[in-house]
């Protein structure tokens, strides 16, 4: 008779960045890196900042909706039946991903970095995860994208106008980068949206 083959089973943090579609993250935002990048680097984008303008927001939008995807769990029960609390792998598991994403997207943003550049990607990303945390909070991890969707292109849309172009903290998507008042918002959402995350998890989803 044949000896029975040994199982090896995966490490348990392989098997927890399968189960939060981790690969497919790192995916998504590479290929958001990559797409930041050429389209940055071009003649017109490199003489025109304000031509980066819409780069800052839809490259923090993809990652923060692959981020936010990364939020769902399949075993919500177990995770609230857990000897050991989950809010601080919680907590960690968005702080590594948002980091990761707000570094390999500033680096993609070529220029001087107070002019639609770095500091804008960074301070959009983190606000963009900030929203897309709260809303898988409310709606769910699937669709925690939404309201960052529906934020940024009221935003976007409506910046031009003379009423909001001065008002850094509503129009925080929009601006160029060094004012307080974009940073001060698009943190006080990240410290909300990660802080509600870590605290209760994404919404439970009906199976099917």
């Amino acid at each position: 008779m044949n000896a029975p083959r040994e199982v090896t089973r995966p490490a348990p943090l392989a098997l927890y960045a399968r189960s939060r579609a981790v690969p497919t993250v790192l995916a998504a935002l590479a290929c958001a890196a990559l797409l930041t990048l050429w389209a940055a680097s071009r003649p017109d984008a490199f003489l025109d900042p304000y031509r980066r303008v819409p780069l800052l927001s839809l490259a923090p939008l993809l990652a923060s909706a692959a981020i936010g995807a990364s939020l769902h769990t399949y075993t919500r029960d177990l995770d609230d039946t857990a000897v050991r609390p989950w809010w601080p792998r919680r907590l960690a598991h968005l702080l590594i991903l948002t980091a990761l994403a707000a570094a390999v997207l500033a680096l993609s943003v070529p220029g001087n970095a107070q002019v639609f550049g770095a500091a804008g990607m960074v301070r959009n990303t983190l606000g963009a995860v900030g929203v897309t945390a709260l809303g898988a909070v409310l709606f769910g991890a699937r669709a925690g994208w939404m309201p960052t969707m529906l934020y940024f292109g009221a935003v976007y849309l409506s910046a031009a106008s003379p009423h909001l172009r001065g008002a850094t903290v509503l129009t925080w998507p929009m601006q160029s980068g060094p004012q307080r008042g974009a940073w001060a918002a698009a943190l006080a959402l990240f410290v909300l949206g990660a802080g509600l995350y870590a605290v209760r998890g994404a919404r439970p989803e009906p199976r099917g």
